[in-house]
């Protein structure tokens, strides 16, 4: 099933999301990915993009995959992550590419690796998502 990601993008609206210029790119229940351009503004003063703006996109990214993926009328929120960095980036364009480790009826587990233009590895997050019941 197929995603339409600009839907998902319309969604963050007056959001973090949106505020970090997060942009979803391709949107499938087992595969999402997105993009988030560097900005000054997004950067620390030592001039890399902010750990916790790669959290806060890689958290997204997650979540949304695991909206994609609930029952009806449920809802989730997120029980744990854990961020490893490897690298830094200056300037240019952010992937982040989630896929599930666990979708249970309860918790889901995506693992998001987020990479720079090159491809190389900048952070790993693994974050588990507790599904909440329809109220």
């Amino acid at each position: 099933m197929t995603i339409d990601p600009a839907e998902l993008t319309a969604k963050h609206a007056g959001c973090l999301p949106e505020l970090l210029g997060m942009r979803f790119t391709e949107a499938t229940r087992d595969r999402l990915v997105a993009e988030l351009a560097i900005r000054d503004d997004l950067k620390t003063v030592g001039g890399r993009l902010h750990g916790g703006a790669i959290m806060a996109f890689a958290d997204t990214v997650a979540a949304t995959a695991t909206v994609v993926n609930l029952p009806p009328g449920a809802g989730t929120t997120t029980l744990e992550s854990k961020t490893n960095f490897f690298a830094g980036a200056t300037e240019g364009v952010v992937r982040a590419e989630t896929l599930p480790l666990h979708r249970g009826r309860t918790t889901m587990v995506w693992q998001t690796r987020v990479t720079d233009a090159s491809g190389r590895l900048l952070a790993l997050v693994i974050q588990t998502q507790m599904v909440l019941a329809p109220r």
